[in-house]
């Protein structure tokens, strides 16, 4: 296991190609786009979950703030699998995520299947998965972390640095999103820490609705919600909220790029 410094220590001194520099001014684009006065928190950390599959030699990322009180929460993750995994951690109070939180510090584990003293259950979730190495970047302001991305790989090895370089930026992008409106003196707002939090439980539901209402699994659900929200310039979680509501039914194929 390796630890690296929390204030981007992996560097980006070489991007690889032009095409790489050109995806990821496209990527950082869009998100910052985002970051309006009427945006929405859980859908932007989404799509910022997309961006890291596109980016860097990851399968899956999921991604935990705080509630506020020093208790992590997951409120995004690519797939059922990599959230699993971060709520074993969760569950255990141990793991990359848990602490990189903890300690403020990047972590990498080269080697999953060499890991298990004190780690045991995060080790036989992220196997079980067929991940074989895992990454963790602090989400902070200034001195405080709010936070942890988490980046799972299905093949041993750690992070290049261009790679951790990046993961590091989508990680202060992810902050930024969080508190860009609501920042105290050098202390966070824990509303809109709980807000997103909150958006993740309805979605949650969401999922579990549209997968039981058109039988399809519960990643193609969150696909059909998201495509909904895109299409008809509506929040994620306002979408969530209606189909909990039965306001709202999906049907079968709603799901556009």
């Amino acid at each position: 296991m390796k630890r690296f410094d929390g204030d981007g220590g992996w560097g980006v001194d070489a991007m690889a190609g032009s095409s790489r520099e050109a995806r990821l001014n496209s990527a950082f684009l869009e998100l910052t786009e985002q970051l309006t006065s009427d945006y929405d928190v859980v859908e932007m950390l989404h799509a910022l979950m997309g961006e890291c599959l596109q980016l860097l030699d990851v399968q899956a990322c999921g991604l935990l703030l705080s509630d506020g009180q020093g208790h992590l929460e997951l409120v995004a993750s690519t797939s059922e699998a990599a959230a699993f995994v971060e709520m074993m951690q969760l569950n255990a109070s141990a793991g990359p995520c848990v602490e990189c939180f903890s300690t403020g510090h990047a972590v990498s584990v080269e080697d999953i299947e060499r890991v298990t003293e004190g780690w045991q259950e995060f080790h036989d979730a992220a196997l079980q998965h067929g991940f074989h190495s895992a990454h963790a970047v602090p989400l902070r302001v200034r001195s405080e972390v709010i936070g942890a991305l988490g980046l799972f790989r299905t093949h041993v090895g750690g992070l290049s640095e261009a790679d951790g370089g990046i993961a590091h930026a989508l990680a202060n992008i992810a902050s930024l999103g969080v508190l860009q409106e609501r920042l105290a003196e050098g202390a966070i707002v824990a509303q809109q820490l709980q807000r997103a939090l909150d958006s993740r439980v309805v979605i949650e539901q969401a999922k579990g609705v549209v997968s039981a209402s058109v039988d399809v699994d519960v990643e193609e659900a969150f696909a059909m919600l998201r495509a909904h929200a895109r299409r008809t310039n509506t929040t994620l979680r306002d979408v969530a909220q209606a189909v909990v509501a039965r306001e709202l039914r999906l049907a079968p194929g709603a799901r556009t790029r």
